[in-house]
Parts: C-alpha cells; sequence; structure tokens
C-alpha cells in the first residue's frame, strides 16, 4: 500500500514538472518587430516607394509633430513655386510678427534684421536645415498674405492628402504661447499642431514623392546663413544622423526633427540603402529611464532603421507575364474564339520579409465578367493586387495594394453574322434539349 501510495505522489510531482518543462521548452514564434522594444509614444515604418508599412506602433493616435509640421509648410512652398506663384530668388521684407519671432533666441531662429530682405531661397534653407521659425512664418505670410491664410492652405492640403487626426494652427509647430500674441486669430492661444504617425508618414512620403528635391537641401550638416556678411550665422542641422554628425547613420539624407514641451522628442527620417529606402516616424521618444532626450529619438529611428534594412528586402513576387492560375483566360461573347488568354501586364515588387515571399498570392479583379469581340491584343481586362495568405499585413498608408494591369495576350477577332447566327440556333437548341431532358428526368 505504501508503495503504490508514493508510486502515485511521484507522479503527481512529475507530471506538472513534465508540462511545464514542454511549454518552456517549446519554440515559440516571436514576431522581430515585438523585440524593438521602442520607447516611443508612437511609431512607424514604411517603404518610401510604394508606401509598404513594415512596422507600426499606435500609429493612429494624434499626437504633437512640433517642427515636423515644416514639412506641410516645405509641400506648400516647392507647390507654390511650381505653379509660378512665387519664386527662390523672390525677395521678403521683414514685417513686426517675424522681427520679434526672430529674436527670441529660447526657440530655433535665425535673426532677421527688422529692414531686412531676403530671398525665399535663404530663408528656406534656414527653414529645412536650422528649422528656423521666423524664417518659416516668412515664408507662410509670402505665399498666402498672413499665417493665419496659410494655415488654411494647411489643412486643406491635409485633407486632400488624405490625412486623419490632423489639426494644424501655425506654420512652424511652435506651441501658440510662444507666437508672442500674435498667433493666427482663429486658434488658441496654447494649441498646438497634432497629427498621428501614420499621418506624418502620409505626409513625409508625398513630400518626397511630389518633390525629391528637398533631400538635397535636408541633407546639409551646416551651412552659413548670410555667409560672408555681419549677419553670418552657422546653421547646424538638428539632424544628427547625418553623416559627419554624433549620431551618424549611412544613407541618412533627412527629413525633419521636432520637438516641444507638449511633442516631446520627435523625428521623421529617411535613409537609403542597398536600393531600398525607408521613411521612419517616431513621436515622443524617452529613453530606458523616462526622460526626452535628443538621443532617445535616434535611438528610436536607428532601431527601425536597422529593423527595415535586415528584415526586408524588395522581391518581385509576380513576374510580367504572369498567368494567374483559374484566371488564365476569359469568356469572349461573339468571337471567332469563345476564350481570350490574358496575363499580367508588369511585374509586381513588394518590400517584404524575405522569408515570407511565399505567403503572397496574387489576387485578380476583373474588370467585367465576358468581354465582347472584337478584342484586341494589350487590351486591360482588370487588376491585380498581392494579398498575405498567412499571418499579419500592415498594408499601405494609402489603404491602397499594389496592383497592375492584366491584359489579354492575343485578339479575338468578331465572328460574322453567318457564325453568329449558327452560335444562337446552336445555343438555342443545347439549351432546349438541357430543359427536355430536365423534364424528362423529372418525370422518373
Amino acid at each position: 500500500m505504501k508503495k503504490v501510495w508514493m508510486t502515485s505522489m511521484i507522479k503527481w510531482l512529475i507530471l506538472p514538472m513534465f508540462l511545464v518543462s514542454v511549454i518552456c521548452g517549446a519554440p515559440v514564434e516571436t514576431k522581430a518587430e515585438d523585440s524593438l522594444n521602442l520607447y516611443v509614444d508612437a511609431a512607424i515604418l514604411i517603404d518610401a516607394d510604394t508606401g509598404k508599412i513594415l512596422y507600426e506602433k499606435n500609429s493612429e493616435s494624434p499626437l504633437g509633430i512640433a517642427s515636423m509640421t515644416k514639412m506641410m509648410t516645405e509641400y506648400l512652398l516647392f507647390e507654390a513655386i511650381e505653379e509660378g506663384k512665387i519664386s527662390w530668388d523672390q525677395q521678403y521684407s521683414v514685417t513686426d510678427y517675424t522681427y520679434k519671432i526672430s529674436q527670441d533666441r529660447r526657440l530655433s531662429n535665425v535673426p532677421l534684421r527688422q529692414d531686412g530682405s531676403y530671398s525665399i531661397q535663404e530663408l528656406y534653407e534656414a527653414m529645412a536645415i536650422y528649422s528656423a521659425n521666423a524664417a518659416t512664418i516668412a515664408i507662410a505670410e509670402t505665399i498666402a498674405g498672413t499665417e493665419e491664410n496659410f494655415v488654411k492652405l494647411m489643412n486643406e492640403k491635409a485633407e486632400e492628402m488624405g490625412l486623419e487626426g490632423y489639426k494644424f494652427v501655425n506654420s512652424t509647430g511652435l506651441n501658440n504661447e510662444d507666437l508672442q500674441g500674435m498667433h493666427p486669430a482663429s486658434t488658441g492661444a496654447s494649441d498646438e499642431n497634432v497629427m498621428p504617425a501614420k499621418s506624418v508618414a502620409i505626409l513625409a512620403y508625398n513630400l518626397m514623392k511630389d518633390y525629391p528635391e528637398v533631400l538635397e537641401t535636408t541633407k546639409i550638416p551646416k551651412k552659413t546663413f548670410r555667409e560672408g556678411t555681419s549677419d553670418a550665422i552657422e546653421m547646424s542641422n538638428w539632424n544628427w544622423m547625418l553623416p559627419g554628425l554624433v549620431y551618424e547613420y549611412e544613407g541618412v539624407d533627412g527629413l525633419k526633427t521636432g520637438t516641444t514641451n507638449f511633442a516631446g522628442h520627435s523625428f521623421t527620417g529617411t535613409a537609403q540603402k542597398n536600393g531600398m529606402r525607408v521613411i521612419a516616424v517616431v513621436m515622443k521618444a524617452v529613453d530606458a529611464n523616462g526622460a526626452g532626450t535628443y538621443k532617445a529619438r535616434f535611438d528610436a529611428t536607428r532601431a527601425l532603421f536597422d529593423y527595415g534594412f535586415a528584415q526586408f528586402s524588395k522581391v518581385e513576387i509576380v513576374p510580367a507575364g504572369y498567368k494567374i492560375p483559374k484566371n488564365k483566360t476569359l469568356p469572349v461573347i461573339k468571337g471567332k474564339e469563345d476564350s481570350v488568354a490574358i496575363s499580367v501586364k508588369d511585374p509586381i515588387s513588394m518590400v517584404i520579409k524575405t522569408s515570407e515571399k511565399d505567403m503572397y498570392k496574387p489576387v485578380f479583379t476583373p474588370d467585367k465578367k465576358n468581354l465582347e469581340a472584337d478584342v484586341k491584343e494589350g487590351t486591360v481586362v482588370g487588376k491585380v493586387h498581392l494579398e498575405k495568405t498567412e499571418g499579419s499585413d500592415y498594408g499601405y498608408i494609402t489603404d491602397k495594394a499594389a496592383e497592375v494591369d492584366v491584359v489579354t495576350t492575343e485578339s479575338v477577332e468578331r465572328a460574322s453574322w453567318i457564325s453568329l447566327m449558327f452560335q444562337g440556333i446552336g445555343k438555342f437548341f443545347g439549351n432546349l434539349w438541357n430543359s427536355t431532358t430536365d423534364f424528362v428526368g423529372g418525370l422518373f
């Protein structure tokens, strides 16, 4: 009896230990992005070419954006120049507003003379390199007459871009409290610009896509404002990840930092390596002790860049001329042939984890269920996009998957009226025969 009791006790002791060892020892699939350990309120990483989202964390919550705001001011500046509304060599005469703000050295600024005149080119460089706030307001006034009118343009452009959760109250990203009571009249005295990380990424994506020349300026680590004059001042780029600066990272050439008490330490960075460019946004970055620092935002950005370049690559998933299984042909009516061969016109490439290539399958969406002859070779008959068959997929910042045309690979001529007549007769008797056999079959 004692022996049986001891055997039972051993079983009860060993069984839980065995189960624990099995559970703990079993391989657990962990997502690489879960191990990033970013100390940020929000973050997102995208492929700059397609807008494919590679990583995101709390990316849809509106947060302060501080001087990342200036990317919208830059976009509207490039657009105004493209449309011929202003020019790079156009001169700006300093107003009381921009003069007073420019003298506040607590803010990032290049001092402007009260009776001075400055070109849009040099004001733009001060904004893009040194995040100069008075220079930014000067650009806003040049484009729209007043900063208040410019803010309306900012919000209109944000809606046009499809941004969500945004609120622009000034052109700089400063808190309105820093504008010495001269903030736009329609905004609150302590208002500040806000936007989710995803919308910031969309803004950066559009800026770089429509005006890639912005990188020619944002990549400049240092430049002297008004060089050779008594007003000369050295402008050091706040993007310390640029080559030669303290937190340099290979391939970084933009884009915009942002820091206020409300927004914390934030950054929209972009880097290019091995033929792939990514855009990273980090918002309200802190260190392991919870303190917001310049280093913290660059550390978080570095982690995103490392993750993106190490884990992802641009892969051709569907080659040109690919015939989609179960969709190799489309029906054709009134043609000499009753179907036409179709295939993917151009290759489909996507930035994905290399190990997940086989998880993406092409999905065909036809424009019409049937085609009517005469059908020409190369006729677009639908679209094909890629869908992930297992696991999560973040999609695209524009909520639109990359897709390419599907086209006919041959022609199908229209059948003659005699052929069409006999086809009609054949269909009539075929339908009649089917109806008759169904009727007869029903009797039995």
